[in-house]
């Protein structure tokens, strides 16, 4: 049986037929977005919405910009997680806290984050001797924490709330119901799984061992507390009237994120907003759409900006050690051959 998939999906990436069917899918999932927005947004007061956004207390913005900060900086964890988890123990903390941060911010920005991220891991990581295969493997460590949170958030919100999944994907409660419950089970049983005995995936350099049963749970605490944190963030920014309580609103808005990176947009821009736009429908639109601004330029441009400060900063810290160890007389500015990849690793003067 196993064999017989592993050939079907060999067969299904020579003809490219799963980029093919990716590349659908998130044209599909655009397209319907802008149609929804379109209908949504028709009758939008601008005026209302920017009255909305001024009458924000500045107490919802900070908490809700305390709550981004929280989310970020468990986010870093991702990547240390990763790292140690592929055995590259020598690569800091501070390390993993700037190549996470500032790959997921510039990846939800720019879109395609896959590749977008992974060029800015890499630039990172590079300087601290990892190469090629191990950045991909961080990146899919990575990744896989974060599935892994959102299949335990929505198995348990939608278990809890059925009605919040109903209001986006239109389907009975029940299945809604069973659906997480089926999204559980699965969840224990890859628990299970990694924890019976080690596993990989992948074949020759990158094969990945995944993490066994303690990790993988240590994964999903992970997971839930940035997507909490994030969720708290968005609720704190939607209209106090009527009080849908926090686990309608998490529920509602990690289907809304997931649905943003399906579509491979820039910031899940135009799929997330209509998402949230129909999942929370009770509200106020100018209020609900002011709230959803408000945690854009809180979770997606303030974080993208800075991003950009840091590497750049970087960049200009390297080249101006490059140049004075240049200036230096050939023996005192480059260590021995031999020694060339500790000293990369152990000084990490390039890494930071």
């Amino acid at each position: 049986m196993l064999e017989a998939i592993r050939r079907a999906m060999s067969f299904l990436r020579q003809k490219q037929v799963l980029h093919k069917l990716g590349v659908l899918i998130s044209i599909t999932v655009i397209a319907v977005a802008c149609y929804v927005l379109y209908h949504m947004l028709r009758g939008i007061d601008t005026d209302e919405v920017i009255d909305a956004i001024k009458g924000t207390e500045p107490r919802q913005i900070a908490l809700a910009a305390l709550f981004v900060a929280a989310g970020y900086f468990t986010l870093t964890f991702y990547d240390w997680f990763a790292v140690r988890a592929i055995g590259q123990n020598h690569v800091p903390y501070r390390v993993n806290a700037l190549a996470a941060f500032t790959s997921y911010s510039i990846g939800h920005n720019v879109g395609a984050s896959v590749f977008t991220g992974g060029a800015v891991r890499y630039r990172i990581y590079s300087a601290w001797g990892l190469n090629a295969i191990d950045v991909a493997k961080i990146c899919f460590l990575a990744g896989l924490t974060f599935w892994l949170g959102n299949a335990a958030v929505l198995g348990l919100g939608i278990a809890y709330h059925p009605e919040a999944a109903a209001s986006i994907d239109q389907l009975p409660v029940w299945f809604n119901r069973v659906a997480a419950f089926g999204i559980l089970l699965g969840l224990v049983a890859y628990v299970a799984w990694v924890w019976v005995q080690p596993r990989g995936v992948g074949r020759g350099p990158w094969t990945v061992t995944l993490p066994g049963g303690p990790l993988t749970l240590l994964q999903i605490a992970i997971g839930i507390v940035d997507l909490g944190f994030c969720a708290l963030a968005m609720y704190m920014l939607v209209p106090d009237e009527p009080q849908l309580g926090f686990v309608v609103v998490a529920v509602i808005f990690v289907s809304a994120t997931l649905l943003g990176f399906a579509s491979h947009s820039p910031g899940g821009l135009g799929v997330f907003d209509a998402a949230m736009l129909v999942g929370l429908w009770q509200m106020d639109r100018e209020e609900l759409l002011a709230g959803m601004l408000l945690f854009r330029v809180l979770y997606y441009i303030g974080p993208f900006v800075i991003s950009v400060i840091l590497l750049t900063l970087r960049e200009i810290i390297i080249g101006a050690r490059s140049k004075r160890l240049r200036q230096l007389t050939p023996a005192a500015a480059e260590p021995p051959r031999h020694e060339a990849a500790v000293y990369v690793r152990e000084r990490g003067d390039t890494g930071t």
